[in-house]
């Protein structure tokens, strides 16, 4: 079983000069064919995840962002975006992403943005001031954001979906007394 060959199609499978087995298949995308591979401590392990990977690849559910970082996504999700809102609406998720989003996730790559780091992020918001229904302006664009990559098969799903954006109180409203109304 160690020598069968693979058919055309199937990726391939070797073992490197350090021990570790190696799977390689080929994945075409919009920008061309890319070389992706697999690893694993055993010949059997690689093979399975191989399989798995090929099943995936022929059912449409590769995602690759690549290199991609948050930044670099958010940039042209603004750009793809401009046409489709409001002028006020576009500007303010860009001031978000400026302000907010660039500075403290802007270098992460986009496949590796958790929930925890967009939650974190929200709680620093807080503590450095802001209003909880600033944040909740803030969460609404990660989350338009990265709804669009896993349009675009950049991303299996939305982190942002896990994080909860932190609730406004309600402030009870006190009506003015009679001699405030005569001052008025």
């Amino acid at each position: 079983m160690g020598n069968e060959r693979r058919g055309r199609g199937e990726g391939s499978i070797y073992r490197r000069k350090d021990g570790r087995w190696v799977g390689q298949y080929d994945l075409r995308t919009d920008l061309g064919k890319k070389t992706k591979y697999i690893y694993g401590k055993t010949r059997k392990e690689v093979a399975t995840k191989l399989t798995k990977a090929m099943a995936d690849k022929d059912a449409g559910m590769v995602f690759d962002a690549g290199s991609l970082k948050l930044g670099d996504h958010l940039d042209g999700w603004l750009d793809s975006i401009m046409a489709t809102l409001r002028m006020r609406t576009w500007i303010r998720h860009e001031e978000v992403v400026r302000l907010h989003l660039k500075p403290s996730l802007g270098n992460t790559k986009l496949d590796r943005v958790s929930a925890l780091q967009v939650q974190s992020l929200y709680r620093s918001k807080l503590d450095s001031g802001l209003s909880p229904r600033t944040v909740q302006i803030i969460h609404a664009t990660p989350y338009k954001a990265l709804k669009q990559a896993v349009k675009w098969s950049l991303l299996p799903r939305n982190v942002a979906d896990s994080v909860d954006s932190p609730k406004a109180p309600k402030k009870e409203i006190k009506p003015l007394s009679e001699e405030q109304v005569k001052k008025l």
